[in-house]
């Protein structure tokens, strides 16, 4: 294996710390083998940094097994969980915005979140790990938008208006396969209202989660280039949380980006949730997001410690092991640079203007 240095549209190492906050010191700083994130693992890959995802968890449903059963098994199509009220989400993402606060503390120099391109380049230059704050779905905001001014000082710099659920801002996918993303309404008149400010702040304002109708909104009103973090082909995999070629087409028509999602429910073209696959599903979703794209705008969006991934992909010290595969699979290095973290830096300092 040969190690390429990674930079990655989504994880949500946050979430493990919010759950266990008492062992976030032994959760982050060593190598415990459990999840996928830790510093030691991301050293020995090669993970360079990425968008670290603040995530509001629904409350769950009563018969949860089930809902996991159905998703093994397709085609499934599970209700949208309900709205996360303002009241409960906001202390939440303040306690996870603390928690990656304490990890640039408490990694003595070797991690930092960034707040414009030029500190980026000087992380991945001195290899320091780049940290993005990023907020998947805006429920901690708040419909007067007050908060995002506040979160942005802290550092904020992405944000997906949803999850796969509503919000005051629009209306997430829900999980369903085989299934279009053409599922509901489209932005709200707040939602249109965030996403005008986030262009005015150089806030990345993510398409992931977002059904196709809230998308058709972003792609008519915004200013800055199309991104969806962490998400993969509907023609490879046509599970509702992946894009359609029409929408790829408006991705790469504002010169936006695309960053491979790791789950394996939205690689297998089965829409099954198995992992003892090799890398073949992520090569054929990357193949054809780079026809319909172009070379300039894939990259990775791993989604690691939220999702079920590949068994030979089972954690970050792992990805110089992909990187192998993408060379076995005839990309040169400079496309392999590209994909790895060339793209993601040039489309947020298109995105960032700084």
């Amino acid at each position: 294996m040969t190690t390429v240095k990674v930079f990655d549209g989504h994880n949500d190492f946050l979430l493990r710390l919010l759950r266990d906050p008492a062992n976030r010191e032994t959760t982050f700083l060593t190598d415990t083998g459990q999840g996928h994130l830790d510093l030691p693992r991301m050293r020995q890959g090669g993970f360079a940094g990425g968008f670290f995802a603040i995530y509001i968890s629904s409350p769950a449903p009563a018969p949860e097994t089930d809902l996991m059963a159905q998703m093994n098994n397709p085609p499934y199509a599970l209700p949208l969980p309900e709205e996360v009220p303002l009241s409960e989400a906001q202390p939440v993402a303040l306690a996870m915005a603390g928690h990656l606060k304490w990890m640039e503390r408490a990694s003595d120099g070797q991690f930092k979140i960034c707040r414009t391109s030029a500190e980026l380049r000087h992380c991945l230059d001195h290899d320091i790990i780049a940290a993005i704050m990023h907020i998947e779905g805006a429920e901690a905001i708040g419909p007067d938008l007050d908060a995002l001014y506040l979160f942005h000082d802290m550092g904020l710099r992405s944000l997906g208006p949803v999850w796969s659920r509503p919000t005051a801002f629009g209306h997430g996918v829900p999980f369903a396969f085989p299934a279009s993303p053409d599922s509901g309404p489209g932005l709200t008149a707040a939602g249109k209202d965030l996403l005008r400010l986030c262009n005015r702040m150089g806030i990345l304002f993510d398409l992931s989660h977002l059904n196709e109708a809230g998308f058709n909104d972003v792609a008519a009103l915004s200013d800055a280039p199309l991104v969806a973090t962490h998400s993969n082909a509907h023609a490879i995999a046509p599970s509702s949380r992946n894009l359609t070629d029409r929408q790829l087409g408006m991705i790469r028509d504002s010169d936006g980006m695309v960053g491979v999602n790791f789950a394996t429910g939205f690689l297998n073209a089965d829409g099954r949730k198995t992992s003892d696959q090799g890398f073949d599903a992520v090569l054929r979703h990357l193949d054809h997001l780079i026809t319909q794209l172009g070379e300039d705008r894939v990259g990775f969006g791993s989604d690691f410690d939220g999702a079920e991934v590949p068994a030979k992909l089972k954690d970050a010290a792992r990805l110089p092991a992909l990187c192998d595969a993408l060379r076995a699979h005839g990309y040169d290095e400079t496309l392999l640079a590209k994909i790895c973290h060339e793209n993601w830096l040039a489309v947020l300092e298109r995105t960032w203007r700084n």
